[in-house]
């Protein structure tokens, strides 16, 4: 592609829109999953996070226009977004007085963040190489450039969480949109749900985003149900201890 054509810097300005909407999604994720480490562990999660999400983009550049066409694929990695949600909506897990190595947990985050990339690392790899067309440039380009804005982007999503905790719930709404969008833009669905929602499929999506808050909720109720009486006896214990003293 000619440096100087007007459909490069076109398809340039393109893939900047592309990794600053769809990046964001990744800076979510990776937040989200982060925001339980200790202060000292977050960098390393979302370094690694970035890595994952980089890296999973590089691999999956290759197979773009493939898994474009693979039937029930999106299908499988909404219900993995859904699941991933949900879980990140539920409380802290009760320690029981034990400590927990920063490593344990920082395992799990990580596992997480690449779950979630791997599933929606599929969206992003797809447009930047529907933008890019023949440029392999532009599509280093695309991926270098996600470096920055998932990297920074986690870090404000995780202050955000620290100061409001209902952007943990937005960020969880966030997937279950993602997940409903992807639903009903499989190939084996996409026809179904056009001719019966026409240009109102973005009722996926919003459908999607209410069953990841509702079931998250619903289930971090139930587990705080049965943690108050728990709670509730342990600190009875604790008091008489002191009293007994």
């Amino acid at each position: 592609m000619d440096f100087a054509a007007p459909q490069f810097w076109i398809a340039l300005l393109q893939i900047v829109a592309i990794d600053i909407v769809l990046g964001g999604d990744n800076a979510v994720v990776i937040g989200l999953a982060c925001r339980r480490l200790p202060e000292r562990q977050r960098r390393l999660g979302i370094l690694y996070g970035m890595a994952g999400a980089v890296g999973l983009r590089v691999v999956l550049i290759m197979f773009a226009v493939t898994l474009l066409a693979v039937p029930y694929l999106k299908i499988i990695g909404a219900a993995l977004l859904v699941w991933i949600g949900v879980k990140l909506l539920l409380p802290e897990p009760d320690e029981g007085g034990h400590h927990i190595e920063a490593g344990a947990t920082l395992g799990a985050a990580i596992k997480t963040i690449i779950v979630a990339d791997a599933v929606m690392s599929l969206d992003n790899v797809i447009a930047i190489a529907g933008a890019a067309g023949d440029s392999k440039f532009l599509v280093v380009f695309g991926l270098l450039l996600s470096i920055p804005i998932i990297m920074l982007g986690s870090q404000l999503v995780i202050k955000l969480m620290d100061r409001f905790p209902v952007v943990i719930v937005l960020g969880g709404a966030l997937l279950g949109w993602i997940a409903g969008g992807m639903l009903v833009s499989d190939v084996a669905t996409a026809a179904w749900f056009e001719a019966r929602l026409g240009s109102f499929t973005w009722i996926g999506s919003a459908i999607g985003a209410l069953v990841v808050v509702i079931a998250g909720k619903t289930i971090a109720s139930r587990i705080e149900a049965r943690r108050a009486p728990l709670e509730s006896l342990a600190a009875s214990d604790a008091g008489e201890g002191r009293h007994g003293k």
